[in-house]
Parts: structure tokens; C-alpha cells; sequence
């Protein structure tokens, strides 16, 4: 464990606080179509600060905690892919104006943020009270791992999904978008637009993918610290990431068998290391080695092109 105290936890929830604030309040007070450049250099800026965070690991702490670090943070940055994927489902599906989709992902991540937070606070204090939790955690992640493989690919359905059809219950929706607002009032009343109902899909998604991600980063440390604030640094980067990879996410097919064999990886790893010690050095490199094998099959055999097309709610 790294010796960590209370200004440690301030000052980077600080840090993390103002680049929200400057994203918002600066580079995108006005909303705008993201380009593909501007999310390459956001991307970068985001992998860089966390190269810098290790980096300041290494000389504050020691070498194994920034190795730890940038394992938890390439796991977390690789299951976000498959998050993507399936936010550009829905963003297709409810045909979100492109200049808005930065602000439902800010949002979204925002709050993001805190379940995460909550979860790897849990987690944390399960394990320092339960250890034998490890073992159900390693065994979610062998079984998700299997059902990642064998499953085929899902088309989302906004029609069949429960959070569409409890929001559409409690609160009146707009037949439409208004701009890049969350509510209006019409006649008098005040209703959600389709921009919350996404927004609160984005969440659920993040939700569900954090199920996944957060049992996975303690499977590589229990540093309350590391497996926060690499969980912070996916999920940052993870709005440039889209936008730079919304496009072509579809091509890497063969990821998720990638993914798939990672979590297994992991789920492994927590339920043999009574017996068996696997030095992080080893983790991070068969970690990226998958990532970067499943990529290049990815686009050395292409998926064969589908025909149709995903539905759209509000128009095109």
C-alpha cells in the first residue's frame, strides 16, 4: 500500500475537479462537433497526465506501484472500448445532434465519477473486512469473461430496455430534441427531452460496465489509492477516446475476444493467488499483448460487412 493521507485523496480530486472545469467552462462552453483531431489531442493530454502520474509514482513511491498503477489503468482504458461501442449504439439509435453528444458525455462521466468512487470505496472495505470476497470477485470475472466470448454481438433495442421504459414512466418526454437542454417546459409543464433519457442510458451503460472493470482492478492491486485514481484516468480520457474512436470502434470485431480473455486473465489471478504469484510486470505485459494482438487480427481479417442498419427514434 502506498502511504497515503487525506491531502493526497483532497489533491487529486482537486486536480480532477478543475480539468472538469476547464472542460466544460472553457474548451467547450459552446457546443460544438468534436472533431477527430481535437479528440487525438485530448486523448493525448489525458495518456499523458497519467504517464506523468506514474512517473510521479515511481520517484515518490516505488517502481511496482507505478507499474501497478499503469496495469489497473491500460485494463480500465481497454474495457472502456467495449463501453464505446455500445454508447455509439445508443447515440445512433436516438440520433443524437453530433454537437451535442460532447455534453451528454460529460454528464454522463460526471456522475460516472461518483459511482465509481462508491463502488472502489465498497469494494475496498469489503475486502479489508472480507478477504475470501476476492475468490467472488475472481469468479465474476472468469464467468464474464466466458460470456463475453461466446456471446454474439447485440444490437440495442430502445423500445425493450427498462431504463428507457422507467424514464418514459416518471417523467413526460418531448417529442424531440431542444437543443442542448436536458429539460424544457411545454405548455406549462416541465418535461425531459431525449438529451436526459441518453444521458440516463450513458449512466446505466457506465453502471453495468463498472461491474466489470472495478472487481478487474483489484484483481491487479488492493490500493484503495492506485485502483482509484486509475479508475479516474480511464474514465476522463474516456469521452476524447469516443470521439476519436466512435468511428471505427466497429472494426476492432476481434476485440472483445481480447477483453474477454483479459477478465479471465485477471478472474484467474484472483482465484489462484494463495498458490500462485504473478509479478506485475508479467500482468502488464500479457495485458497489452492481447490488447495489441487482438487489434492487429482485427484489421488483418475484417469482419465481413453486415447489411441493415441500427434504427433511429428521432430522426436522422
Amino acid at each position: 500500500m502506498i502511504a497515503t493521507n487525506i491531502w493526497f485523496w483532497v489533491g487529486f480530486i482537486a486536480f480532477v475537479l478543475a480539468m472538469l472545469s476547464l472542460d466544460l467552462g472553457v474548451f467547450n462552453r459552446t457546443p460544438h462537433v468534436v472533431k477527430a483531431r481535437e479528440a487525438l489531442v485530448w486523448t493525448s493530454v489525458w495518456v499523458g497526465l497519467a504517464l506523468v502520474f506514474a512517473g510521479g509514482l515511481a520517484v515518490f513511491a516505488d517502481r511496482q506501484a507505478a507499474l501497478t498503477f499503469l496495469t489497473g489503468y491500460v485494463i480500465e482504458e481497454s474495457l472502456s472500448v467495449d463501453n464505446i461501442f455500445v454508447i455509439v449504439l445508443i447515440f445512433q439509435y436516438f440520433a443524437v445532434p453530433a454537437q451535442y453528444q460532447h455534453r451528454v458525455l460529460f454528464w454522463g462521466i460526471l456522475g460516472a465519477l461518483v459511482m465509481r468512487g462508491l463502488f472502489i470505496g465498497l469494494g475496498a472495505a469489503l475486502l479489508a473486512k472480507f478477504e475470501w470476497i476476492i475468490y467472488i470477485f475472481g469468479a465474476l470475472l472468469v464467468v464474464t469473461g466466458i460470456r463475453m466470448a461466446v456471446k454474439g454481438d447485440e444490437e440495442f433495442d430502445g423500445e425493450q430496455n427498462p431504463v428507457v421504459k422507467f424514464v418514459r414512466k416518471v417523467v413526460p418526454l418531448t417529442d424531440g430534441y431542444r437543443g442542448k437542454h436536458f429539460f424544457s417546459i411545454e405548455n406549462g409543464k416541465r418535461h425531459a427531452t431525449p438529451l436526459l433519457l441518453v444521458l440516463m442510458l450513458v449512466e446505466a451503460t457506465d453502471l453495468i460496465f463498472a461491474v466489470d472493470s472495478i472487481p478487474a482492478i483489484f484483481g491487479i492491486t488492493r490500493d484503495p489509492f492506485i485502483v482509484f485514481t486509475s479508475n479516474i484516468f480511464a474514465v476522463m480520457g474516456l469521452r476524447s477516446l469516443f470521439f476519436l474512436l466512435a468511428h471505427v470502434v466497429t472494426k476492432f470485431h476481434l476485440l472483445k475476444y481480447g477483453l474477454a480473455f483479459i477478465l479471465t486473465f485477471v478472474g484467474a489471478k484472483m482465484l489462484l493467488e494463495s498458490w500462485i504469484h504473478i509479478p506485475i510486470l508479467l500482468s502488464l505485459g500479457v495485458v497489452v499483448g492481447v490488447l495489441a494482438a487482438s487489434i492487429v487480427a482485427s484489421l488483418v481479417w475484417p469482419a465481413p460487412k453486415s447489411e441493415g442498419k441500427t434504427g433511429s427514434m428521432f430522426g436522422s
